[in-house]
């Protein structure tokens, strides 16, 4: 079974490597604004299918070849319907949904095997539409060092994290978790901006919804044999080295153990080889996290580079009935605005009980 619909050629060299995985194909015998991955996708371990951002990425991607080249994507709402398979390639259906003199609006389905997998709404604006004079204000970014420069070089993207404000209160809802991020690489500047764009909605998705579990100091994975599994199920990791992948679960691990730490877990190590047996007092074991919906405005479109350090810091104001709410600023290294993202999702504890007509698969 193939991974894409057509075979996949070289990456470029001359272009940065997430360019590369979120490069689109038309599907000119299904229609005209039909596109394919190029690529195989990533599915992160211990997720139940691709990396959620790369859906959201060539979704905007597909939008943005159907629009006029001074038209810019101002919001984008998303929901993820069912998870999507690594060993499948998937179709993005474009349809031009408004055509206006300041405004666009497209809608875009991800399908697999004929079914949607994921669907955006997108609205663009005509750049320079609202005047010369403006309403304008925004947050100013916290006062952070930017981070040294990286010594690794795989993968489409490096993390860093840079704390969690807050961190000893007892109100998960007043803790913000910030990290810094940016493409690897030199993006090509032949597309109009647009490929800092999809780079930027790519990497939104990064410990996004993860950010309520790291405010509860809950742990993602309950055992070192918990952790062997999901990496037993890594499929076509595609933009992930081995060290790149290395590196991700060292980065969980560190994470994991000082939650364990937090909760009076006597575990020495939550990835040692030998599973050590649960305190009994432990009673908040992570059962189920899955993102339902992501919503991505953009600010200041051009105002900013996806290969330079980009801040972001994430709070989740609300969790309950089973569910969490996160939200995300983003600015870029001059302490511009660029982004606003808010994503649900399922958050699900392991249950003494089975959860009587619970959906288990989503």
């Amino acid at each position: 079974m193939k991974v894409t619909l057509f075979d996949s050629p070289p990456p470029d060299a001359s272009r940065a490597p997430i360019e590369n995985i979120l490069e689109l194909t038309p599907v000119t015998d299904i229609g005209a604004d039909v596109f394919t991955n190029t690529r195989a996708l990533w599915h992160p371990p211990g997720a139940r299918g691709i990396y959620g951002g790369a859906a959201i990425a060539q979704c905007l991607a597909a939008a943005q070849l159907t629009v006029p080249p001074d038209f810019y994507p101002h919001s984008m709402h998303c929901y993820f319907v069912l998870a999507g398979d690594a060993q499948l390639p998937i179709l993005y259906h474009v349809e031009r949904v408004r055509d206006g003199r300041s405004f666009a609006t497209r809608t875009v389905q991800a399908r697999q095997r004929g079914r949607p997998i994921f669907t955006t709404t997108l609205s663009f604006d005509r750049e320079g539409s609202g005047g010369e004079k403006k309403v304008e204000h925004t947050v100013s970014m916290p006062d952070v060092e930017l981070p040294p420069p990286s010594v690794h070089d795989s993968g489409p993207f490096e993390t860093r994290r840079a704390g969690i404000m807050n961190k000893d209160t007892s109100a998960p809802q007043e803790k913000a978790v910030r990290q810094f991020i940016r493409a690897r690489g030199t993006i090509s500047a032949s597309d109009n901006h647009r490929a800092h764009l999809s780079a930027l909605a790519y990497m939104s998705d990064s410990y996004f919804i993860g950010t309520v579990t790291r405010v509860q100091d809950i742990p993602r994975f309950s055992s070192p044999a918990a952790l062997k599994q999901a990496l037993s199920q890594l499929k076509n990791p595609s933009d992930l080295e081995a060290e790149a992948i290395n590196r991700y679960t060292k980065d969980l691990a560190a994470g994991d153990n000082k939650s364990a730490k937090l909760q009076g877990i006597t575990q020495s190590s939550w990835y040692d080889d030998v599973d050590t047996p649960r305190q009994k007092k432990e009673k908040r074991e992570l059962g189920m996290m899955v993102s339902l919906d992501h919503t991505i405005y953009f600010h200041s479109r051009r105002g900013f580079r996806a290969d330079e350090w980009i801040f972001t810091e994430m709070s989740s104001p609300w969790a309950g009935e089973g569910r969490g709410l996160v939200m995300q600023k983003m600015w870029a290294k001059d302490g511009t605005l660029i982004a606003t993202c808010v994503q649900e999702g399922v958050v699900r504890l392991k249950q003494d009980e089975p959860l009587r007509n619970a959906d288990t698969k989503l």
